[in-house]
């Protein structure tokens, strides 16, 4: 599917849609809950659906009824398992240290381009430790032998998503024990979300100088009702288009005391020279303001690069962002997509091995985009749309059915953006 997007002025006001790593880990824990759940999650994605999916086949029983999910915990696992993963990264990386420590034999199948993205560490570790893999790159991925030991390493600098994957893993053997991250831990905010979400459900891992200690439970206390907060990473779009449009735009139902990391997209913003108003649960950004050029660590933020991106094209001065090497193994090359897609709309920008350095300009040309099916690539072109002269035709638009599916409708029915599919 390809949209065209007609230069508009953003004006409006939209909700936060569900958090989808909030999701991921509360399905996760109610899955193996004592009893079950009622999750309220007012949006639904393909990533969710993957994790939801592989709950039921490994013995759940998960129901979404359009808020919640309704979760019935797995009583005994299944012995021998199909999961399909879909392009899901979190999926695939939470579960099978999970699949590993219940002793079950399972085949995990992938799509796009996810057999290809590395999970070494991980996969070496759980070797270590007593699984069974198949090669890496292998898909389907065939786990089977079950972990031994109370002692687990991985680094911190590769993906949170491993040590999420260990965390769940240590708790879920009823055994716990120590997981050491080794140097310093990356995107480090999504690792208490999971820490976070298994405290809900009773669990108790404690952050240690090595770590992470995590402590015997014979099984996760279900809290009855979880509520999905608001995503602050598919919220960075929103606040962007106000930022860089003359109109005004605001998203409401997001937490202040929120452990997402994508969070600091309000500082961030504020640090261009927008102007960000904070009320209650709800975020304003009026556009028209001059904004300039800045520094940027994506180290703990990486998700945040391409819209961030974006904004400066539109900035005045030099903008520099490093730290971000790991975009190069997400759905696509993140870095050279993004600089594909910004230069390919007139922007002045370059790749560098760690991010990008953007030249800003006053407005950008338009022009046609590839999504390089990657959902994030998709939206910052959406994004930037608002300050171009021609507009943005996005090509490849439904990839933002991996997170955002009603992405198109909802900016246009709520933000007033001209749009053609």
């Amino acid at each position: 599917m390809n949209v065209s997007l007609h230069p508009s002025v953003p004006n409006g006001k939209i909700q936060a849609i569900s958090s989808k790593s909030a999701a991921h880990r509360i399905l996760i824990c109610a899955a193996f809950a004592d009893k079950p759940s009622v999750i309220r999650c007012d949006r639904t994605n393909k990533d969710i659906t993957a994790t939801a999916e592989c709950l039921l086949a490994m013995g759940a029983d998960i129901k979404y009824e359009k808020p919640y999910f309704y979760v019935k915990p797995v009583s005994t696992p299944k012995s021998k398992i199909s999961l399909n993963c879909n392009e899901s990264g979190s999926t695939l990386r939470f579960l099978l240290p999970v699949v590993s420590a219940l002793g079950i034999s399972a085949e995990f199948n992938m799509r796009g381009r996810l057999p290809e993205r590395p999970i070494s560490p991980l996969y070496e570790e759980l070797i270590n430790h007593g699984a069974v893999l198949s090669p890496q790159g292998s898909n389907p991925l065939k786990c089977e032998g079950r972990l031994i030991g109370d002692e687990y390493r991985i680094r911190g600098d590769v993906s949170s998503q491993y040590i999420s994957g260990l965390l769940f893993a240590l708790t879920f053997s009823g055994e716990g024990g120590r997981l050491i991250i080794e140097g310093n831990m990356e995107s480090a905010p999504y690792v208490d979300m999971t820490v976070d979400a298994l405290r809900i459900f009773g669990a108790e891992p404690i952050k240690t100088d090595y770590g992470y200690l995590v402590k015997k439970v014979a099984r996760l206390i279900s809290p009855s009702h979880v509520d999905v907060e608001g995503d602050w990473s598919n919220a960075a779009f929103p606040l962007c288009m106000g930022a860089i449009g003359n109109g005004i735009v605001t998203v409401c139902g997001l937490s202040h005391s929120s452990r997402q990391g994508d969070a600091k997209i309000v500082e961030l913003l504020r640090e261009f020279g927008a102007d960000v108003i904070v009320s209650n649960n709800e975020y304003t950004v009026k556009g028209g303001k001059p904004l300039r050029g800045i520094d940027i660590d994506a180290t703990q933020i990486p998700d945040l690069v391409p819209v961030l991106a974006t904004v400066a094209a539109v900035s005045q001065g030099k903008t520099v962002i490093r730290g971000a090497a790991r975009l190069r193994l997400k759905e696509s090359d993140r870095i050279e997509s993004v600089r594909s897609m910004l230069s390919s709309l007139g922007a002045d920008v370059e790749a560098t091995e760690d991010g990008l350095v953007i030249y800003g300009k006053s407005r950008l040309v338009g022009g046609t985009v590839d999504s390089f099916n990657d959902h994030r690539i998709a939206m910052s072109a959406a994004v930037a749309s608002v300050a171009t002269e021609n507009g943005v035709t996005v090509n490849g638009a439904e990839c933002v059915e991996k997170s955002y599916p009603d992405f198109w409708n909802d900016i246009n029915r709520y933000l007033h953006l001209n749009i053609e599919k």
